[in-house]
């Protein structure tokens, strides 16, 4: 269904949008000016291979034409500008991105269907350093080389995600309970997995303008807490690093039955907001694919099995 927004309306939408996002990174925006890291945040942005722009320019989604938008929107991908300077997503665009609607259908109506699986505890990180001197990030151990190879080899890994899989270490692969390729992601995806819950942010993130960035800020919200239970739970000693409140991360000791406790009673609750999410993801590309191919075509599709 379309519909227009005046320039008073869809600036004060842009306003609190990039309102929002300041609110949860603002200090690491200001830091990265400066040329400085962090941590938990930077992954968000380097692994995704974003811009901060890309997180905080705010878009209203296809279908939806936004008056007196020439110099705001005229030249940006996907855009269209019409004679009196209103701006909306081309069809063309939309048209582009059939493949890439198709894909992302297919992940993430695969993993809504399947339950959550929360015994992994997050030992990918742990993975991604055994029997290797060769760290991922710079902050050291917190049960050094020795102990953390121990941590792993009295552990089950269960990781299900390709892309935390594809960097675990050479004597580590073997360890893991499925042996994961690219071509089976679909196959294995599940919702309890913290990187499957940040990947719908890559989802918003690559499918932009063509989805909201309601949806995308909800999406990165939620990535940015995943991705903080993702490296409290990891071998790293993240002593002297702090949240965007200030306040330093506190570990969640996963080699303790403690520290798992906590962690599954985290990710569980992340896997419950990222379900919500996940199916507004679904939704969207549906509209949108129906927008290309007719809704009746779009009917027959189906879920992916």
């Amino acid at each position: 269904m379309e519909s227009s927004l005046t320039r008073a309306e869809w600036t004060a939408l842009a306003a609190a949008h990039r309102e929002r996002i300041d609110r949860l990174i603002g200090p690491y925006l200001a830091d990265r000016r400066r040329g400085a890291s962090h941590p938990v945040v930077d992954f968000l942005f380097t692994y995704y291979a974003a811009r901060p722009a890309q997180v905080t320019r705010w878009h209203p989604g296809f279908g939806v034409t936004l008056a007196d938008a020439r110099r705001h929107y005229a030249g940006l991908r996907g855009y269209t500008v019409d004679d009196a300077g209103s701006a909306t997503v081309s069809a063309a665009h939309l048209a582009a991105k059939v493949d890439l609607l198709d894909a992302t259908l297919a992940i993430t109506e695969a993993t809504a269907a399947r339950s959550p699986r929360l015994g992994c505890f997050g030992l990918h990180e742990w993975a991604m350093v055994y029997r290797t001197d060769d760290k991922r990030h710079p902050h050291p151990l917190r049960l050094g080389s020795a102990g953390t190879d121990a941590v792993v080899e009295r552990s089950s890994l269960r990781c299900t995600h390709f892309d935390a899989f594809r960097f675990f270490t050479e004597p580590a692969r073997p360890r893991n309970v499925t042996a994961l390729t690219r071509s089976d992601a679909v196959a294995n995806e599940q919702p309890g997995c913290l990187h499957a819950t940040m990947d719908l942010y890559r989802y918003c993130l690559r499918l932009s303008p063509l989805i909201g960035s309601d949806l995308l800020a909800d999406c990165f919200e939620l990535a940015l807490t995943a991705r903080e239970l993702d490296m409290r739970a990891s071998p790293y000693d993240l002593t002297g690093v702090v949240d965007m409140a200030g306040r330093p991360y506190e570990p969640v000791p996963i080699e303790t039955p403690e520290g798992r406790a906590r962690y599954v009673a985290e990710q569980s609750s992340i896997a419950e907001r990222g379900a919500i999410l996940r199916e507004r993801v679904v939704a969207d590309c549906r509209h949108l694919r129906s927008r290309v191919t007719g809704p009746e075509s779009a009917a027959r599709r189906g879920p992916v099995e």
